[in-house]
């Protein structure tokens, strides 16, 4: 009887670009929120602000990941070409380079050669993308489609304190923020660590406290400078 396996290694990708993106909007605009209301501005300078920062952070997010993706995405197309052209001129070298990897893995010589062949047989590249080089298709890099999640996911972070602004009376909004955006951070502490498998409650505690700590820096520095002015 087939037991069911669930791992969840596959999911590391999009779950570090959703909670990087989120973690980030939430802890930007609630930051600047509270740095422009430590100075006193009134509620739609704050907005303002808030928004600027929806839309900024966003942009710089999507930009960032599809520059870092591509560059990603050009080393390994960089690497697929050279890997092409040594199978067609060595093939040979190419089908020892492949026995050895999987003699390294533990399968004994002869049966490593012959695995090495039936699969250089099927697809030769994308053995030797998979097995030498670390390619696949579920770990390509797709710098669009990085882009559109940090982006959204930036939002849709940066959409909660916003929320909150637009809710509260300005008398409450410090607090507000602050309190509200903690528990918006420890609750997607907590989903990310249950779907990544992770203990809930350091991964809580770790997003909780750093984005506390951001917020009450730049909350201090607007209440610096709003007196200072």
């Amino acid at each position: 009887m087939r037991h069911r396996e669930n791992h969840r290694t596959q999911r590391t990708g999009w779950l570090r670009a959703s909670v990087l993106g989120a973690n980030d909007g939430i802890v930007s605009t609630a930051s600047l929120i509270l740095g422009v209301a430590a100075t006193d501005a009134g509620a739609k300078a704050i907005l303002v602000a808030g928004v600027a920062s929806l839309v900024a952070g966003a942009m710089s997010m999507a930009a960032g990941e599809y520059v870092s993706v591509s560059s990603q995405a050009d080393t390994e197309s960089a690497d697929l070409a050279r890997e092409r052209t040594e199978l067609a001129e060595y093939p040979k070298q190419e089908h020892a380079e492949l026995t050895a990897i999987y003699v390294k893995r533990g399968l004994d010589e002869t049966l490593a050669s012959s695995v090495a062949t039936q699969l250089m047989a099927h697809d030769a590249l994308a053995a030797h993308a998979r097995d030498e080089l670390g390619i696949s298709d579920t770990l390509a890099a797709r710098p669009v489609q990085a882009a559109l999640a940090s982006a959204a996911t930036f939002a849709t972070g940066s959409a909660l304190p916003l929320l909150v602004v637009l809710l509260l009376p300005a008398s409450a909004l410090m607090w507000g923020v602050a309190g509200s955006s903690l528990i918006f951070l420890a609750l997607l502490g907590a989903i990310a660590a249950r779907a990544g498998g992770s203990p809930v409650f350091a991964s809580t505690l770790r997003v909780t406290v750093w984005g506390a700590l951001a917020m009450a820096l730049t909350a201090g520095v607007g209440a610096l400078f709003g007196v200072a002015a």
